[in-house]
């Protein structure tokens, strides 16, 4: 896909923002109340993260949020995502909310308000209260009821003062990462669980809707965030495409199936029939999961490259989720991933904004009518500072600028896409990669946990201002 060899401008209000997550940046873990999440202690268990690393300190942003937004605002960011953790609202998973955890995110809130900058809060980025995981976690239906009556509360207390909710964050990776490939907290490697898990975080998607429309204004927009992925089959061989449509199914029809449409794929129900019965979806369940939205979020990185294996597919594989014995992809063991071709990022992720088009057509046809949000989107790289202490990162640059063309190219072409969000906006815990993937616009020292804005930073900063994605000879 060519970029624009001429400058290009977006639409007036589109949202240029950033995007961060509780675990990832807050630290503070044992005060005001908060209690443990299954990252504490996926994190502090050994052999679970690079370096036995954790979010204990992260970047300290409970400390330092005054700081961090002055920072988007000198930045010229105009929203910001950012979520609550929900152990440190409601440290059990149930009874009333602390108010010294909620502070904490009205004190954030207003500060973003004061700058002018659009807070957009995600209820869930992968941190469920660990005595919910104790009492069996995501592949129990009580945990969807637990984070409806979870969302009511934080509704009630900044529903007054953010317009823009997003439910869930990626319920693909708390499923099947968390419960299948164990690679992600709680580190359960069980195929059943983890469709079980895929179904309650559905619900738990769609009683939240409920839960927070019944209690906010009806201006406020209510949203989930999916990591749908670019499924492209190795070959049109009959059996290659057979192979796509699994993982297509797997990853993106399991959740936007019921959300979008109200019923999971027959594909997928045919598919995973020996390892579920499905029984544990409920009359009611995918109406309920059908509440409606008012915007879609879409994350991406990379796409995925797959065919069919001649064999049943041992150990390891090229997903780019991780390595573990066990696949996350439940009734796939068939199915090979290929690395695709062309420039990767330190995460060995292929860089191919193609497929970011593609994701924002297909949701355009998938939901016809509904505002689209880029809600992650950013690479990780080997940022060093130079001997004057300035961090130049031109790599970030060309891999913002080619995925920025993309979007404005879907525009053009029909897409109501209203905004992005760059992942992330600073340096931080990189879940199972510890500190070592640096993602951030904004490096920090974690020595010191100075902030320094990288050269994509201002960069980025510059296109959020103007609105204007310059020609790309101009790009880094």
């Amino acid at each position: 896909m060519p970029e624009p060899v001429t400058s290009v401008t977006f639409p007036p209000a589109f949202l240029w923002g950033a995007a961060t997550s509780a675990y990832q940046i807050e630290g503070a873990v044992r005060e005001d109340g908060r209690t443990p999440s299954i990252w504490d202690t996926f994190s502090h268990t050994p052999g679970r993260t690079a370096g036995g690393e954790t979010g204990d300190v992260a970047v300290d942003h409970y400390h330092r949020f005054r700081e961090d937004v002055a920072l988007m605002a000198e930045l010229g960011l105009t929203a910001y995502r950012f979520s609550v953790s929900w152990s440190r609202v409601q440290p059990t998973g149930r009874g009333p909310a602390v108010q010294r955890g909620l502070d904490f995110y009205r004190r954030l809130v207003d500060e973003l308000l004061a700058h002018g900058i659009r807070p957009a809060l995600t209820l869930y980025h992968w941190d469920l209260p660990q005595e919910l995981e104790d009492a069996g976690g995501w592949p129990q239906r009580d945990t969807a009821l637990r984070f409806a009556e979870y969302a009511r509360l934080v509704g009630e207390a900044l529903g007054d003062r953010v317009e823009q909710w997003i439910t869930l964050n990626e319920p693909w990776c708390s499923a099947f990462l968390g419960y299948g490939s164990g690679v992600h907290a709680p580190g359960r490697t069980d195929p059943a669980a983890a469709l079980r898990a895929a179904h309650h975080l559905n619900l738990a998607h769609g009683l939240a809707a409920s839960a927070l429309r019944s209690v906010m204004p009806a201006r406020n927009e209510v949203a989930v965030s999916l990591n749908s992925s670019v499924v492209r089959p190795f070959s049109q061989d009959p059996d290659d495409l057979a192979a796509a449509r699994r993982i297509d199914d797997l990853a993106n029809g399991i959740f936007h199936g019921p959300m979008l449409h109200g019923a999971y794929p027959a594909s997928l129900l045919q598919a995973t029939a020996s390892i579920t019965d499905w029984s544990y979806v409920l009359d009611g369940d995918t109406r309920a999961i059908n509440a409606p939205l008012d915007a879609l979020g879409l994350n991406y990185y990379t796409p995925a490259l797959v065919s069919a294996a001649s064999g049943e597919v041992k150990g390891p594989r090229a997903d780019g989720h991780g390595t573990s014995e066990h696949s996350p992809w439940p009734g796939a063991d068939d199915v090979l991933f290929h690395q695709t071709p062309g420039e990767r990022t330190e995460m060995g992720w292929t860089i191919d904004p193609t497929g970011l088009y593609d994701l924002l057509v297909r949701y355009t046809r998938e939901a016809p009518g509904l505002p689209l949000y880029v809600t992650e989107n950013g690479a990780a790289y080997d940022d060093k500072p130079d001997p004057d202490g300035r961090v130049h990162d031109p790599e970030r640059i060309a891999y913002l600028h080619g995925h920025l063309a993309a979007v404005r190219r879907a525009i053009t072409e029909g897409a109501d896409v209203r905004g992005y969000y760059l992942w992330s906006l600073m340096d931080n815990f990189e879940w199972s990669y510890g500190y070592g993937k640096r993602f951030g616009a904004v490096y920090v020292d974690y020595a010191t946990l100075e902030r320094t804005p990288k050269s994509s930073a201002r960069w980025y900063g510059e296109v959020a201002r103007t609105g204007v994605l310059p020609a790309v000879d101009s790009a880094a």
